[in-house]
């Protein structure tokens, strides 16, 4: 009996420390300056699931950290001079203000992110900003 409830103890402390790491991986991520929350998809499955995550800009690169993950390191990471974006589509009639839906392609593939209007803005302004010769990244 006494080793079944250690061994309990030993399973409930484990999913508890793993729940901290989490939120605090999360946390840290979404305070850094130059983060934003940013849902991604393939954008060859419309019927696809979201993955929700946390997207930041470095220098050069936008990295995308998957929200539900205790990975030390980003899930997609966007070169600025190969990444475009191809489209986007407001979300107000699905009930989602302030929200866009960013058709992008990178390297010749092509996904779908949401994110806000302001982060949207932003996402534009940086690709705006590529060195002189990358003026058709955006739609």
């Amino acid at each position: 009996m006494g080793y079944v409830l250690g061994l309990l103890g030993a399973i409930l402390l484990a999913v508890v420390l793993v729940g901290a790491l989490g939120a605090s991986r999360l946390r840290t991520l979404s305070r850094r300056v130059g983060s934003f929350p940013c849902s991604a998809r393939p954008g060859t499955l419309p019927h696809a699931s979201w993955s929700v995550g946390i997207a930041h800009y470095a220098v050069g690169r936008i990295e995308w950290w998957r929200c539900w993950s205790l990975s030390p390191r980003p899930t997609r990471t966007w070169y600025r001079d190969r990444l475009s974006i191809t489209g986007r589509t407001p979300l107000d009639q699905a009930g989602q203000t302030d929200q866009y839906l960013v058709r992008c392609r990178y390297d010749g593939v092509d996904f779908e992110l949401t994110m806000s209007s302001g982060a949207y803005a932003g996402l534009a302004s940086w690709l705006e900003a590529a060195p002189p010769g990358r003026r058709d990244l955006v739609v």
